[in-house]
């Protein structure tokens, strides 16, 4: 997801690029994830550095909401974003209110908790994740959207609605997006796909829910063939030798990870497939949505591909 698409047959060196970038920071997805994503490196975010998008649905211009339904400790999350015409995005309203309308924001209680109990709060996370989609994410790259360190899960949550609201903008769906938060899953199978290839290869997705809880879980990379990247023997060995990790490892102990917690905030990263893992969480969070819902209409996510 988060490269620009290459051939399916690589050199060795080229293979071993690609691991070494998959290994580094990401958000989730995804590759965000998402949409495809490219991880920002330190040096990237000060310069707010824009990567170009090579392959995927520009989104159109227009302003984009989402909403979700249920308060969690007296909040609830709103968000929109506005697309100019060349696609970028312009305005993040990213925020957590109350039943009054109040923004978490100007709850000087809880913040003053929150900084001293993990170092920051929503006065500071929140316009630093809105940011972000002016500068490094203008274009849909979810993947450039760090997580915010103490504030691990509500910067999870706000990249899962960003890659759901550039998938909207990318249609052109101005309709609000209803998230039921915190709602049970209701029983049934649940499929996401990606569009485009990226080194040849894209991501499938499917979970199964069984009295609201997950009791499979179904990801994969696979090529045009429909071949897994795990019966991807050169490969394998290429990312083994450089990540100590390959995708014959990893996808299966994601896939376990889910079933066992039904919760895609507590499935840890794997060490080495950073990008793989982000991605995971970033479109399982998405199918948990789409099964607190009930809603069993296969996803099909154009993902953006960046270039390097």
């Amino acid at each position: 997801m988060k490269f620009k698409s290459v051939s399916a047959v690589a050199s060795v060196v080229a293979i071993s690029a690609l691991v070494l970038a998959g290994c580094g920071s990401s958000s989730s997805s995804s590759s965000s994830s998402s949409s495809s994503k490219k991880s920002a490196s330190s040096s990237s975010a000060k310069t707010t550095k824009v990567a170009k998008l090579t392959a995927g649905g520009k989104m159109k211009a227009g302003t984009y909401k989402l909403e979700e339904q249920n308060y969690s400790y007296g909040y609830r999350t709103t968000m929109s974003i506005t697309v100019n015409s060349k696609g970028k995005i312009t305005k993040s309203s990213y925020d957590q209110v109350n039943k009054k309308g109040k923004s978490k924001v100007d709850d000087t209680s809880y913040n003053k908790q929150m900084k001293k109990g993990s170092g920051t709060n929503p006065k500071a996370y929140i316009p630093k994740l809105n940011k972000s989609l002016t500068s490094t994410a203008a274009t849909g790259n979810v993947g450039s959207i760090d997580v915010v360190t103490g504030a691990t899960e509500s910067s999870k949550t706000f990249q899962n609605y960003t890659q759901q609201l550039v998938q909207a903008a990318q249609a052109g769906d101005t309709a609000t997006i209803k998230i039921n938060n915190g709602k049970k899953m209701k029983d049934g199978t649940y499929n996401l796909a990606e569009k485009n290839y990226s080194h040849g290869y894209k991501v499938t997705f499917g979970i199964t829910v069984k009295n609201g809880k997950i009791t499979k879980s179904d990801y994969n990379q696979v090529n045009k063939n429909g071949k897994s990247k795990t019966n991807d023997a050169s490969y394998n060995k290429q990312m083994k030798k450089i990540a100590k990790t390959d995708p014959k490892t990893y996808q299966p102990a994601l896939n376990k990870s889910l079933v066992k917690s039904s919760d895609p905030t507590k499935v840890d990263v794997v060490t080495g497939a950073t990008e793989s893992s982000n991605t995971f969480v970033l479109y399982a969070e998405q199918l948990q949505n789409a099964a607190q819902n009930g809603n069993t209409k296969k996803i099909t996510v154009d993902n953006l591909i960046f270039a390097e």
